[in-house]
C-alpha cells in the first residue's frame, strides 16, 4: 500500500486533493489508463513526480521561485522514436512537437510529470502535464487540467518532486 502525504496530489472521483483542498479537474478523453500509449488520450495510472514548472512571463507573474519561463521557441517533442521524445526542444524543430507558447491560455502554467521521462520509451506517451482547462468537464489529451485560479494556487505551492497519485481504480473517498 502506498503512503500518501497531504503534500501529495491525489486524483479522486471528485477532483484532485492537494494540501487539504480539493480542486475540480479534467483528465484525458481516454480515461485513466494502465496501458498508456502515445495518442490514446489516456491519463496514465501511477505515482508520478512533478519534474518541471513553466509559465508565460509575458502573461503572468512567476508562480514559484523554481518556475522557468516559457520562451517563444520552446516546444515539447511528441514524436515517438525521436531522440528527444518527451523532452523540451527549441524551434526550429523538424520532429513532431507541441508548441508550449500557445495562443490560448492553456499552457500559461505547465507542470511536467515524470511519466515516460527522462528515459522515454517510444510510443509510451509524452507531454503528460498539469495545465489550465478549456472549460469544466472538457477532457484533455491525457493531462490533468484545472480552472485558472486553482492552477495558480497549486503552482504557488508545488515543489520539485511533489507526488501525483493517479489510481487505476478510483474509489469515492
Amino acid at each position: 500500500m502506498t503512503t500518501v502525504s497531504p503534500a501529495d496530489m491525489v486524483l479522486t472521483p471528485t477532483g484532485l486533493r492537494f494540501l487539504g483542498r480539493r480542486f475540480p479537474c479534467t483528465i484525458g478523453r481516454g480515461g485513466i489508463r494502465a496501458d498508456k500509449r502515445e495518442g490514446d488520450g489516456g491519463t496514465p495510472v501511477g505515482t508520478h513526480r512533478i519534474v518541471g514548472l513553466f509559465y508565460r512571463p509575458d502573461r503572468i507573474a512567476v508562480p514559484n521561485s523554481w518556475a522557468e519561463p516559457i520562451l517563444p521557441r520552446d516546444l515539447w517533442c511528441d514524436q515517438s522514436g525521436d531522440p528527444h521524445y518527451n523532452h523540451l526542444v527549441q524551434a526550429p524543430y523538424s520532429g513532431g512537437h507541441e508548441t508550449l507558447r500557445r495562443a490560448d491560455p492553456l499552457y500559461d502554467i505547465v507542470m511536467v510529470m515524470d511519466w515516460n521521462w527522462p528515459d522515454a520509451v517510444p510510443s509510451k506517451g509524452s507531454a503528460i502535464f498539469i495545465h489550465g482547462w478549456r472549460r469544466p468537464g472538457y477532457p484533455t489529451a491525457g493531462c490533468i487540467a484545472f480552472r485558472r485560479d486553482h492552477l495558480r494556487w497549486i503552482a504557488e505551492r508545488v515543489m520539485p518532486g511533489t507526488l501525483v497519485h493517479v489510481p487505476g481504480q478510483i474509489t469515492v473517498d
